[in-house]
């Protein structure tokens, strides 16, 4: 049996897409060449890998062992040559960063903007997902790191707070809402909103919440960024539901009012996890992206002894795993 890297990549590459066409442009390959690599490793095992169906592919048993061990594989060659690029010029590490919609649109740009200009061999593939998606993926090893919400289930992950992220209501000037401390969902949710395009993981964070509820919430418009969606409640087209952090940058020029959220759902944390050891260059994306993340002991360990120990960044975030809690999206 002989698979080269080239294979197994493509089989993880359209295993993940659930499609050979969407797993051949993903490994930069025709729908040719990438079809008759998959049959050759079929013929080759003596065993069908994949069901095609009319809407793309399904792995059978043996394609998801074979799937299985390509993750393993590939991730210490990752590994190795993380490691390696120490000690050479021309090699070149990838990393993929699953996160939610906050992540992607408020914390990471100037993270990996900071990064990919101090290692200018190093490419990474970031993605919009919703939190408990990015915590199942991690757990297959589909991704090497994902910042998302608390809420998900965390378990068998070693995180580590990445940022602060509460949700809040902001309204026009001058709304009825505009003068109370803090609001339940429940208690707005006859009011017309503003939100982010479907398909967005905060929008269906928020979706969820509503329907649990027994809430439906009405979008006279929806766009796709928060600067976009503060503009429109301060003029007036109806209220949202956004980070306070993008509240607070985008609020003022927009004349837009924070109202806190009672709900306690919407007091969250952001969070950066990883399944196991990552290679020496992901690992250094970990450490840029935690430069600025809140001060976060380990259980058990006083600030005074964590300094003694020299607890370090990387070594918090692979040695600590969270309690399981329950899955919500976000």
């Amino acid at each position: 049996m002989r698979f080269d890297l080239t294979d197994l990549r493509l089989f993880l590459n359209v295993h993940e897409s659930g499609s050979i066409t969407a797993g051949a442009r993903r490994s930069h390959m025709t729908l040719a060449s990438a079809s008759e690599r998959i049959r050759g490793m079929e013929d080759t095992l003596g065993v069908a890998l994949l069901l095609r169906e009319p809407r793309g592919v399904e792995p059978t048993p043996a394609g998801r062992t074979l799937a299985h061990h390509a993750r393993v594989v590939l991730g210490q060659m990752d590994r190795m040559r993380g490691e390696l690029d120490h000690y050479g010029q021309g090699l070149k590490g990838h990393v993929r960063v699953l996160c939610n919609t906050t992540a992607l649109s408020e914390y990471l740009p100037p993270v990996l903007g900071a990064f990919l200009k101090d290692h200018p061999r190093i490419s990474v593939d970031l993605e919009e997902r919703l939190s408990h998606e990015i915590a199942d993926a991690l757990r297959a090893g589909a991704c090497d790191i994902g910042v998302l919400a608390d809420s998900a289930d965390l378990h068998g992950l070693r995180t580590r707070t990445f940022r602060h992220d509460p949700l809040t209501l902001i309204v026009p000037q001058g709304h009825p809402l505009a003068e109370l401390p803090s609001v339940l969902l429940a208690d707005v949710a006859a009011h017309e909103f503003v939100g982010l395009v479907e398909g967005s993981a905060l929008q269906e964070h928020i979706a969820h919440h509503a329907r649990r509820g027994g809430k439906a919430l009405s979008y006279r418009v929806r766009l796709r960024s928060f600067d976009a969606v503060c503009r429109m409640v301060g003029q007036g087209v109806g209220i949202a539901i956004v980070p306070r952090v993008a509240a607070v940058r985008y609020g003022r020029a927009a004349g837009v009012r924070r109202v806190a959220l009672a709900d306690g759902w919407a007091a969250r944390d952001l969070v950066l996890c990883v399944r196991e050891a990552l290679p020496a260059y992901a690992a250094e994306l970990v450490e840029y992206a935690l430069r600025d993340a809140p001060a976060e002991m380990p259980e058990g360990v006083s600030a005074a002894s964590a300094r003694t120990a020299g607890t370090g960044v990387q070594a918090d975030v692979r040695g600590r795993t969270r309690s399981p809690r329950p899955r919500r999206p976000g």
